[in-house]
């Protein structure tokens, strides 16, 4: 919360936390989110979290969040005035616009995507505004993920999210822990490259034609995943804006 109140405040500039189901209570996180209404926060993502390191499922803290769903749900209730305490008089009504995660090549524990799809239109139906992506490399992907939204009945805006490759490591690191393909063109060019400083080039040129591709393909918005690399996302945007 200090931080997105510095981000606002400070620098003027605008500020999405993301808020987990993982770790908090339903209590826990509605105080968050008073204080982020307090702050002047409207924009936020509602996430379910990773399962913690070591267990194979997602165990949401005893009186906690279950799913994304279900954080959407209490975030909404809070749009429409509706606090945990019932016996609340004269509430004020947050002003949250609600984005979520949408995966083009599918939550790993979804059966398939066209199941995957039904849970996400069942959090649009929740209250949600709109929809980041997953990272991705293959932008066909993503089309392919909207045009199956837009069959579905989702029409929120969505928003693809990208991260480029830095390092040879991460041809093996990203697609097991975020569950996505490598292209092989892009795995072959990487794997030839001696060092990587070279992987990290070849991954901003590839993130920067992605983002021209689909800037030229009508999209409005696109997220960058920085990871701590904050320097090569401003090269790219500096690229294509």
């Amino acid at each position: 919360v200090g931080i997105c109140a510095a981000l606002m405040h400070r620098y003027q500039t605008e500020a999405v936390p993301h808020v987990l189901c993982g770790g908090f209570t339903k209590e826990d996180t509605e105080n968050v989110l008073i204080d982020l209404n307090f702050l002047g926060i409207e924009n936020i993502v509602a996430l379910r979290g990773d399962q913690a390191k070591g267990e194979s499922y997602f165990t949401p803290k005893p009186d906690g969040n279950n799913f994304a769903i279900d954080l959407v749900k209490q975030i909404n209730d809070l749009n429409q005035g509706r606090y945990l305490d019932e016996d609340l008089q004269n509430t004020m009504p947050t002003s949250f616009c609600i984005g979520v995660a949408g995966y083009p090549e599918k939550h790993f524990e979804a059966p398939s995507l066209n199941i995957d799809i039904d849970h996400l239109k069942a959090k649009v139906e929740a209250g949600a505004d709109y929809i980041v992506t997953q990272l991705f490399f293959d932008n066909s992907k993503f089309f392919t993920f909207v045009d199956k939204c837009r069959e579905a009945g989702i029409t929120v805006p969505i928003v693809p999210g990208l991260k480029p490759l830095v390092t040879k490591r991460q041809l093996s690191i990203l697609p097991q822990v975020f569950h996505v393909d490598i292209p092989d063109t892009l795995a072959i060019e990487a794997l030839k490259c001696k060092h990587n400083a070279e992987v990290c080039q070849l991954g901003i040129e590839w993130c920067i034609q992605q983002s021209k591709d689909l800037r030229q393909a009508g999209v409005p918005v696109l997220h960058y995943y920085s990871m701590g690399k904050s320097k090569i996302i401003y090269e790219i945007a500096k690229a294509i804006f």
